[in-house]
Parts: structure tokens; sequence; C-alpha cells
């Protein structure tokens, strides 16, 4: 979607490149970056105002000549500082700094003192290595002095693509970048680093997008998924709206199992069941009402309970315990017709390194014993095995690092190779939450409040997907809407949400966008 696709560094460095083939001077480019940036000093700070404009040896920092330049004649009382020496500078920085009509100064940290505002153009997305020696006594000077400070496409010491910081990294106000964001500006830290994000359109066409350059990495956002949103028919019915099975714990550990039938049934589901083991069922029936519940007793009476072909999808892991009952029960799941959704306990059971051999059930393996000898490696070959039923796995960080352990690298990298390697839509969700595909499709999401750290919340967005599954929502599309929908209704609810409150707040969010 126009406007939502994020690039790495070396494809916006591409996209410089193929807008130079379409007849668009670097040098343009850079004047209208530079220009770009001294307008959000003007939205930012008065004319008369003392900013400090900090300069690397590259194009971020041509891009600072630029801006000071045109602050200057806007009546600003600019000062220059410049790492390194204006003779070093190559290509358009040069040019832009021959420009430039004022004082070039050293750098030193003294350069923030007095100012009212810093404009940090030292570094720009490449930077390949953690700042040194000045430069990391610079930013270390920048951040201790508490004025507000405007980066020019990304904090200096932040990694575009990644979100890393390997060393000293500024701590931005406002960020402005161009033409398009980067993975780093949504990945945490980063977005932490860059606060406000602005996106400054500096004259690069879209049509270079398909100069060579395969963009399959996006911010979630309603524009990517809205179409496949389902509506209601005028003349249809509860099994026709999708029929959703969500497995509930045991006694006295129900709770997460309802937050997510709740969630499942507010997204959309025409019909939701709650499989209660019989310890639950009278807590279960002293708080559910729409929605319906089904005893079971066992795996076996699980794998009998979906074999009702009107089940649309099936959900299992909140509350479920970790144990080998659990990877038996993921695994009736897996042999269902129904696109299935596994969280929580469903991950960890999985990847615990011991089991109890007496405690086999079976469904395809010789003893649960036999699972914990290969890791998880028998979950993934059940996915593997249905690649036209959809499954979807929702796991925070640590029940990523138990059932991933190897994989290595950047939040992105390891939730597509997750995906690959599992054959599984993965949703590594935090404050950055990635939606991977095993094609190699990724969305990062960064339309979520900080209030979603509520004990609950992952299990209402694993219940949102599983409703959007049950009506037969797209895999893909339906986790990706799952979470902006999940951070659309705790902004809706606002202050002092709890995980109940997501549920009730979903008609809200999706009146946004149906």
């Amino acid at each position: 979607m126009p406007g939502l696709e994020l690039l790495t560094t070396a494809q916006m460095a591409r996209a410089d490149l193929a807008a130079v083939a379409a007849g668009v001077p670097l040098l343009k480019l850079m004047e209208a970056a530079g220009t770009a940036v001294a307008d959000e000093v003007r939205r930012m700070m008065p004319p008369g105002s003392r900013i400090a404009v900090l300069c690397g040896p590259g194009n971020n920092g041509g891009d600072g000549f630029v801006a000071a330049r045109h602050l200057k004649r806007a009546s600003y009382d600019v000062r220059l500082h410049l790492l390194g020496d204006k003779a070093a500078l190559k290509g358009d920085a040069a040019e832009m700094a021959r420009w430039w009509d004022g004082p070039v100064r050293a750098m030193d940290p003294t350069a923030v003192e007095s100012m009212h505002l810093i404009v940090d153009a030292l570094f720009g997305a490449g930077l390949s290595r953690a700042p040194d020696g000045v430069a990391a006594e610079m930013i270390g000077a920048i951040n201790a002095s508490g004025l507000p400070v405007l980066a020019v496409d990304v904090p200096s010491g932040l990694d575009g693509t990644t979100g890393a910081a390997s060393g000293a990294v500024v701590q931005a106000r406002r960020t402005v970048t161009f033409f398009r964001k980067k993975p780093g500006h949504l990945l945490m830290p980063g977005r932490t680093l860059c606060g406000e994000l602005v996106v400054a359109d500096i004259g690069i066409p879209g049509s270079v997008l398909g100069d060579g350059l395969a963009v399959n990495l996006f911010e979630n956002a309603p524009e990517l998924w809205r179409r496949d949103v389902p509506r209601p028919e005028a003349d249809g019915h509860k099994y026709t709206r999708g029929h959703a099975v969500v497995l509930s714990g045991p006694a006295f550990r129900s709770g997460a199992a309802r937050l997510s039938a709740r969630g499942a049934l507010r997204a959309g589901a025409g019909l939701v069941t709650m499989a209660s083991p019989p310890s639950a069922l009278p807590e279960n029936a002293a708080h559910l009402t729409s929605i319906m519940i089904a005893p079971c007793e066992s795996p076996a009476a699980f794998q009998r309970l979906l074999d009702d072909r009107r089940i649309t999808a099936v959900l299992l892991g909140p509350g479920a315990g970790v144990g080998p009952e659990t990877c038996d029960l993921a695994a009736a799941a897996l042999a269902s017709g129904a696109a299935v959704v596994l969280d929580a306990d469903a991950l960890t059971s999985f990847a615990e390194a011991e089991r109890e051999k007496e405690n086999a059930v079976g469904f395809g393996f010789t003893s649960s014993m036999q699972m914990a000898a290969v890791g998880p490696e028998p979950l993934f070959k059940l996915v593997r095995r249905r690649p036209e039923r959809p499954v979807v796995l929702t796991p925070h960080e640590g029940e990523f690092k138990r059932l991933f352990p190897d994989l290595a690298g950047s939040k992105l990298d390891r939730a597509r190779a997750a995906a690959q390697m599992s054959g599984a839509i993965v949703v590594l969700k935090g404050a950055d939450t990635v939606i991977a595909a095993p094609d190699g499709r990724a969305v990062i999401n960064a339309h979520a409040p900080p209030s979603l750290a509520t004990a609950g919340s992952g299990d209402v967005l694993a219940g949102i997907a599983a409703g959007l599954l049950a009506q037969k929502m797209p895999a893909f599309e339906a986790a990706c809407a799952a979470v902006w929908l999940h951070g659309e209704a705790a902004y809706a609810f606002g202050p002092g949400l709890i995980a109940e409150d997501l549920p009730e707040c979903l008609p809200r969010a999706l009146g946004k966008i149906v």
C-alpha cells in the first residue's frame, strides 16, 4: 500500500539511485531533505531562536548544511558545528557546505550550551558501527542537555534497519525522515528514541518501488487488510459467520480462555464454544451466557468435538497448562479442518525439555517423550502438513525464545525465520509486534498504547485472531487486523484499561474500519 512500505537502509539507497535514473538529481533530493528539516525546526521554534546544527561527515551532514542555510535566511540564530574537516567532505555534502555562508565551528560538547534546539545531522540510518571519540562525547552532551532534538533521518547511533543501538544514541524529540519510514523507526528501542516521526516528501517518485525493489515489509494499518474484514450478510446466520472453539484451562485457571472467547465473539464470530474440562464447568457456566460450553475431559474428547465440520477456528493455550496433554490437545486441533491459533501454554508445552512418557496420548506421536526428544519440530511438522488450513502462533518474547531458541538477529529477522521454519503465521508480540508469514511478508505494528501491558491482554488478542479466522478472513491479514484492532480497542478505552475492557471496546474499533 502506498506510504506504508518500510524500506531498509539498503533499499532506501536503491530508491535514491532509482530516483536519479528517473531524472531527479541527488543534489535536488538533498536540498529538499534539508528544506524539510528546516520546516520542522520552524514548527518547533519561533524565529530568533538559537539553533545548534550538528553536521556529520556524510550526506546526513549535507542535509544539515541545507537546513542551516534556510534557517539563517529565516532569521534564526544558527550555530553550525562539523564533525571533521570541511575540506574532507565529498560529493553533494561538499557542495552544500560551499553554499553555506556562515562560520563552520569544530564539534565540541559545549556546542549545545545556551541553545534552544539541536538539529542532529551527525549520522544517518546506515551507520555501521557504534559512535566513538568526539562523536560519542557529542551524543552524551546532547542527551544530557535536556534540549529538544530534531533528528535527521534517524537519531545518530540508531540502526535504521533493526532499530537497535550498539552504543551511544541520541534521544530525539522529533525525527524527520524522507520518502518512506524504515523498520528501525518502528522497532524498539528505535521507536522511542525517534520521538514523534515525520515523513517528508522530497520528490522521489513512488514508481521507484517497482524498479527492482521487492518490498514485502509494511507498517500495520487498515489499508493493508480492510477489504478482507468480514461483513455480515443480510441472509446470514450464526454458522455462516463462523464457529470458534476455545479450549478452557482447568478449575481456577479458566479466566484466560474466557477472555479469549469474549474476544472471538466480539470480533464477529457467529458462535463461540468453550471446550471445558469437567473441573472448570461450574465456574465457566457461572460467567458465560452468549458463549456456549461443551464438556471436554480429554484430548480424545476434544478431537471428537472438532469432528463437527461447522467449526471453523480453534484456539488453545491460554490457561491450558504446560505439559504433554496440551501437546496432544494441540495435535488434535491441528488434525481438524479448522484454522488454529496456538498461544501461551500451547507453545511452551512443545518447548519443554521433560515429558512424562506415561501421560502420552498419541495423535501421531509414539509418545510425548518422543516429542521432547526432538523439541518443537513435531509441532512444525503438523503445521506444514496443512498448508491450506491456516495456523497462527502468538508468542511473546519469552515463549518465542523457548520455542525458537536458536534464532538470532533483529525482532523482524527472528519472526520471519520462525514463520519460515514453522510454516505458520507468527505474531511476535510486544510494543513493536511483528507479524510474519512463511512467504516472507511481514508487518510491524506501532498502533499500541502502553496500557496494553496488562495481564490477559494477550489472551484477548489471540481470541480476536480466532474470531476473524472463524469468519474465513485470510490468515496473514487476520493476524494483522487482530493486532491493530487490539491496539485500537485500547486507545478507545483510554487510561485504567484492564483486559476485560478490550472485547467491549472492539465494536468501536471495528466501526472505524467497517
